[in-house]
């Protein structure tokens, strides 16, 4: 174990003193990115830029303070399981390896309620502009010369309007939008769309009117889960790392001595392992679930 740490520390030093006249911290950041430009997902990397595009994205600092924070908890807990600096060093290289993922899971909830938020403008003010225009189309592209989306929204409505020109229906172009964007306001609102076109309606301005209402109360809905969701996400984490130190509890019960016996069976070993297994399970599963799709159903 010795030999083990006086390795590591000897290739922190020997790198250290090759990157000297550089900024040893300068140079770990750019090894590190350098690493996730070649590896990342190009669907992640897009929603990751996103988010720095949206000021939501983490600093290089505050994610190696997550490697700290992460690490220290890893090594606590495999320490306090195992009463081994082995385990300790595993759990805290383990705690480690899931803040991509997590990182992963949190750009997506910024993503997703950005594309909510676009989608509330694009229902909105399409419905405002074919007030005006009384064309689909014609209010499109009143929309788009708003200067009120941004891409990929924007982007889709561009294309939207094209194939409308180009099959002389809005049909496909709906069908297209509300492939991607599977929001229930998006799908009644160019329903509605459709039926005015194809079919005609004496009260258009009313029915509209009740759409713009309907999308109120959706959004206000989704506003509310959001704020619950936030709430239960602090207790639930606070509640998920408590039970990681119950062990803290066990050994104060037996006593050090009688748990540092204990840890000699082997099946002991292997319930203190699921223990932490199934409990980190339940965390990242919570996780998962707080950072799910915003208004999609």
């Amino acid at each position: 174990m010795e030999l083990f740490l006086l390795l590591l520390i000897a290739i922190f030093v020997i790198s250290y003193r090759m990157n000297s006249g550089d900024n040893f911290y300068k140079y770990i950041t750019s090894s590190a990115n350098n690493i996730y430009q070649q590896y990342a997902p190009y669907s992640f990397q897009m929603v990751r830029q996103k988010a720095k595009d949206l000021g939501q994205e983490y600093t290089t600092k505050e994610y190696l303070a997550q490697v700290v924070i992460f690490g220290a908890l890893g090594g606590v807990v495999g320490y306090l399981y195992f009463q081994s600096i082995i385990w300790a060093i595993f759990y805290a290289i383990a705690a480690i390896a899931f803040i991509p993922y997590l990182a992963y899971l949190r750009c997506q909830r910024v993503y997703s309620e950005f594309l909510f938020e676009q989608i509330q403008v694009y229902t909105t003010n399409v419905i405002m502009e074919f007030n005006t225009t009384q064309s689909f189309v014609k209010a499109l592209e009143g929309v788009v010369q708003s200067g009120v989306l941004e891409d990929p929204i924007l982007a889709d409505v561009k294309l939207m309007i094209d194939l409308s020109y180009q099959n002389g229906t809005i049909d496909q172009s709906i069908q297209y939008f509300d492939d991607k964007y599977p929001y229930y306001m998006v799908k009644n609102m160019h329903q509605l769309f459709l039926q005015i076109t194809k079919e005609g309606a004496k009260d258009s301005g009313e029915s509209l009117e009740n759409m713009l209402l309907d999308i109120d109360m959706l959004v206000e809905g989704v506003y509310r889960d959001k704020m619950d969701r936030s709430s239960f996400h602090v207790k639930f984490l606070t509640f998920g790392f408590a039970l990681y130190f119950l062990v803290m509890l066990t050994q104060f019960l037996l006593g050090q001595d009688n748990y540092i016996k204990m840890l000699d069976e082997w099946y002991v070993q292997i319930l203190l392992h699921l223990i932490i297994i199934i409990n980190t399970y339940f965390l990242i599963d919570g996780e998962k679930f707080y950072n799910e799709d915003t208004g999609v159903e």
